[in-house]
């Protein structure tokens, strides 16, 4: 049996993963995914565990997956938001994070809007920390479902050409991506308006395009990031409409990569902006899986770092 070393490990980002790591999780997804397609999503891997979901952002998948992965695997699970907790009444995050700690939790899943805020909590409490996402910095959990995806479509992750298209400078999801895939032998192109690209970017397996159509040729994969609407005002591209006619992934363009390439998009979607209706609903659309697969690969992350 592979040794556990992620047990009481915070996951914080793709950087402190080995492939091996990786792969471990990725194997334990798949026995996850059984779960889930059964008749009886429950199991007692971590009854008298306990865990609270601190989400300090909207989300609706990526809460609602560690949620439901938790409780899949017979945890105590807690929900706590800004707009219901002592935070709305001006308390720290330091001081929301030891009154956690001290109710006697087992892990803490952190969403927070700046940089850095899942190692800080690492750092002053003592449960497993995992981050759903802080800042522009890192999503985990998000590239692990993505390359999850992948392989259960692809049956392999070394040698495949991805291309991840949208607003690179600002996304944690091409982050982790480009570390999680690039750890895994896979070779990525990074494609976008040059002000939504990294100026200074040197990265091994990695390759910056400014024009759509050369990054998609014979790609494997399109990963299609959400143009994060309130930065228009940023001026960062001129329009909606311009970025769609430049930038989108239509079904035109879509033939320009190989007849077998999958569609990833992390969601949720401005159909009709980043990505055509028609796109989202294809046939190599492979959003809704990624949606199952996200609960899998949490439920694989919360039974690796908890359960011994």
């Amino acid at each position: 049996m592979e040794e556990n070393t992620l047990y009481g490990k915070s996951i914080i980002g793709m950087e402190n993963f080995s492939p091996e790591e990786i792969r471990l999780v990725l194997t334990a997804a798949k026995e996850m995914k059984q779960i889930i397609r059964g008749d009886i999503k429950k199991t007692g891997n971590l009854r008298g565990r306990s865990m609270v979901t601190l989400f300090l952002e909207n989300s609706t998948r990526t809460r609602t997956s560690f949620e439901l992965a938790g409780k899949y695997l017979g945890a105590d699970v807690v929900n706590i938001n800004s707009s219901t907790s002592s935070m709305a009444k001006g308390e720290s995050l330091r001081d929301t994070l030891r009154t956690i700690e001290a109710m006697g939790v087992d892990a803490i899943i952190l969403r927070h809007r700046a940089e850095g805020s899942a190692e800080y909590a690492s750092k002053v409490v003592k449960p497993v920390i995992i981050n759903a996402g802080d800042g522009a910095h890192a999503h985990p959990s998000q590239a692990l479902l993505d390359l999850f995806t992948i392989e259960q479509a692809k049956g392999r992750l070394a040698g495949l050409k991805v291309v991840i298209v949208g607003d690179i400078l600002h996304s944690r999801v091409a982050r982790s991506d480009i570390f999680a895939m690039t750890k895994m032998g896979m070779k990525v192109r990074l494609v976008g308006p040059k002000t939504l690209l990294p100026r200074f970017f040197e990265f091994d397996g990695v390759k910056i395009y400014d024009n759509v159509e050369d990054a998609i040729q014979n790609a494997d994969v399109i990963n299609i990031l959400r143009i994060q609407l309130e930065r228009q005002q940023a001026g960062l591209f001129p329009s909606a409409r311009e970025y769609a006619r430049v930038f989108g992934i239509n079904e035109d363009r879509l033939r320009l990569a190989k007849e077998d390439v999958l569609v990833l998009h992390p969601g949720p979607q401005n159909k009709g902006l980043e990505i055509s209706n028609d796109v989202v609903y294809c046939e190599n659309s492979a959003i809704h899986d990624q949606v199952e697969n996200g609960v899998a690969v949490r439920m694989a992350l919360l039974d690796l770092t908890l359960n011994r």
